[in-house]
C-alpha cells in the first residue's frame, strides 16, 4: 500500500499514507470508528471480527495524515454468498473533520487491491458492500441484484452492491451470509 495525493475539500491536496492495519492500530482505529458513526457498534464489530475466522490479515487498511494520525479505515472480511466464498467490505470510516478529502477512498482502494491479489491467486472473487449507492460505484461496485446476490434482511436494493475481481474460479450468487459478529 502506498501514499496517494488526493484533492482536499478546499484545503489543497492531502498525501494520505495507506498501510495495512497492525495490532498497534487498534486504539486509533477505534477512535476513527467511534468518531465517524453515531454509536460504538462499528468499533465493537471490528474488535469482534479481529478474533473471528472471517478476519483476513492484510484486508484492513489505515489511511494516515502526513503527521501519522489515523484518519480513515476500511476492512474486508470473509463471508459466504450462496455457500461460495466472498468478502464483505465493512466498515469504512473517516474522521468527520477529514471527510470528503480522499482518506476513505484511499483506504478502500488499498483493501480492494489486496483483495484483487488474493483473487488472482485463487482467493475470493466477489466483494459485497451494503452502503451509499452514490459512493461505491467509483470503485467498480454495481447493484448486487444484477449478479443474483441478495441479503436475508430488509435493505434497499440499490444499497447492496458487489464487485467481481479477476481470478480463477466461479463467482458465487445467492444470499449473503455475514460472519457471526455482524449479528445478521
Amino acid at each position: 500500500m502506498a501514499a496517494a495525493a488526493v484533492p482536499g475539500a478546499g484545503a489543497g491536496p492531502v498525501r494520505w499514507t495507506v498501510r495495512p492495519e497492525t495490532a498497534a492500530d487498534a486504539g486509533a482505529v477505534r477512535r476513527v470508528l467511534t468518531a465517524a458513526f453515531p454509536t460504538a457498534g462499528e468499533a465493537d464489530l471490528v474488535e469482534a471480527l479481529r478474533g473471528d475466522a472471517a478476519w483476513v490479515p492484510g484486508l484492513s487498511a489505515v489511511a494516515e495524515t502526513p503527521g501519522g494520525r489515523a484518519a480513515g479505515y476500511a476492512l474486508a472480511t470473509r463471508c459466504r454468498v450462496g455457500g461460495g466464498p466472498a468478502l464483505a467490505l465493512a466498515p469504512v470510516a473517516v474522521l468527520p473533520e477529514l471527510q470528503r478529502r480522499g482518506a476513505g477512498g484511499a483506504a478502500v482502494r488499498a483493501v480492494l487491491a489486496a483483495a484483487a491479489r488474493r483473487a488472482a491467486s485463487g482467493g475470493e472473487r466477489l466483494v459485497v458492500v451494503l452502503g451509499h449507492p452514490e459512493y461505491y460505484p467509483r470503485f467498480g461496485f454495481a447493484r448486487a441484484s444484477g449478479l443474483g446476490v441478495s441479503v436475508a434482511f430488509a435493505a434497499p436494493v440499490e444499497a447492496l452492491m458487489a464487485l467481481v475481481l479477476d481470478g480463477p474460479g466461479p463467482v458465487p450468487s445467492g444470499t449473503v451470509a455475514y460472519p457471526a459478529p455482524f449479528g445478521v
